[in-house]
């Protein structure tokens, strides 16, 4: 009898829900004929929303000079935009060796942890997370070890949680601001506390910022490696897909700042990394210093009146008026998680509820636990269809809802 092929063993405890088993289900009532609306992943693009004119013509523009492999680490005028882009931000020793590109925050996020995480080390990681970041902790051996956002107090981070979940084998502190799923967006004296957290247990902070451009209202994004100084190694983490709507051109970034002189170790195996998989996508690193120089179209977007505002806040408030369910505010990002109320909709197992929805109302959702959330009683909803696209969505949902009040 033939061997079967199996999986790796270390892909058994890697998971990634925002494409896995739901997708599957909505790509077979999709081959059936059904319309799936698709509020599962944050991708403008299928919502009409489109890269900046001037971003476009730059890669066009540069695609006779694209066709080799670039610098590993990057092209060089685009590691320097990035690096002038933290300088103009308070971080004046930012300099164009500090920088890696990559094909989106996603790739960097996988070779940092590569370089970084020995078998066994533990990384703590934000409940609810992006759940690449837990995923590819384990994938590279080490131990997601996840703090509680307190959805009472805004989403913001337990700090106090966080330090009692540090062991002698704590390595890094992971930091999602804005936060995918829930919207919260940081203020300075929780980002500061991530830092102090970092410096009085010797840890390294890894800082996702990829959403740091869509804000609302009042919000201030800060940046953690500006309080980090000089003795708190900090990855900052960001790029180009979701402010400039350009997610399939892949094309992020990483920072590094702090004590480099004691990390050139793990630097020289980053760069190890970065040379085995030849370099990023070259076409796109054109579009960097463009985009980071140019005219930044978001501020159109996330101001009332501007799409990514005011899709957020319908969906918000549409939430809100389900019966037993209820939603924080999003400060940023482009997404909303709301809470179903466990003694109105007893739902013990969040996935099967996100199938159920699916095939009665065909609107693709995420359910919380898809987040390392720890209890079956939130769902991800993407906010980037068109105001009336949402109601409509939304109406759905409440409707398949009243089924299943108890």
């Amino acid at each position: 009898m033939a061997r079967r092929i199996r999986q790796a063993d270390k892909l058994q405890h890697v998971r990634y829900d925002v494409r896995g088993p739901i997708l599957v289900e909505a790509e077979r009532l999709e081959s059936e004929g059904h319309r799936i609306l698709k509020l599962n992943i944050g991708n403008p693009a299928p919502f009409g929303f489109e890269a900046p004119q001037a971003i476009q013509q730059d890669i066009v523009h540069h695609l006779s000079e694209s066709q080799g492999y670039s610098d590993s680490r990057g092209i060089f005028s685009a590691r320097t935009a990035v690096a002038h882009y933290y300088q103009s931000r308070g971080l004046r020793d930012v300099g164009v060796g500090d920088i890696f590109i990559g094909n989106g925050v996603s790739e960097l996020i996988s070779m940092v942890l590569q370089a970084f995480v020995d078998d066994g080390n533990e990384i703590l990681v934000p409940a609810p997370d992006y759940p690449l970041w837990t995923g590819a902790v384990s994938l590279a051996g080490g131990t997601p070890v996840h703090y509680r956002c307190e959805e009472a107090n805004g989403w913001n981070p337990d700090l106090a949680d966080i330090e009692a979940k540090i062991t002698p084998n704590t390595h890094a502190l992971v930091l999602i601001n804005p936060n995918n799923p829930t919207g919260a967006v940081y203020s300075e004296d929780i980002v500061r506390g991530f830092v102090d957290i970092a410096r009085r247990h010797d840890l390294v902070l890894m800082s996702d910022e990829i959403y740091e451009k869509i804000l609302f209202d009042d919000a201030v994004h800060h940046h953690a490696a500006t309080f980090a100084g000089d003795d708190v190694l900090c990855l900052t983490f960001s790029g180009l897909s979701k402010a400039y709507r350009v997610c399939g051109y892949r094309s992020g970034w990483l920072a590094i700042t702090g004590p480099r002189h004691l990390a050139t170790d793990f630097l020289e195996g980053l760069t190890l990394l970065a040379n085995m998989r030849m370099c990023a996508n070259v076409p796109a690193q054109h579009a960097i210093q463009t985009a980071l120089g140019g005219y930044q179209s978001i501020e159109e977007l996330i101001v009332p009146g501007g799409r990514f505002y005011e899709q957020s806040m319908t969906a918000w408030r549409l939430l809100n008026e389900i019966p037993g369910v209820s939603c924080v505010r999003p400060q940023g990002a482009l997404y909303c998680f709301p809470r179903l109320d466990p003694q109105v909709y007893p739902i013990k197992d969040d996935q099967q509820f996100v199938i159920d929805l699916l095939r009665a109302e065909k609107i693709l959702v995420t359910h919380g636990t898809g987040f390392n959330w720890f209890e079956p009683d939130h769902f991800r909803l993407v906010t980037l269809p068109d105001v009336g696209t949402l109601t409509e969505a939304i109406g759905r949902i409440g409707n398949y809802l009243s089924t299943i009040r108890a």
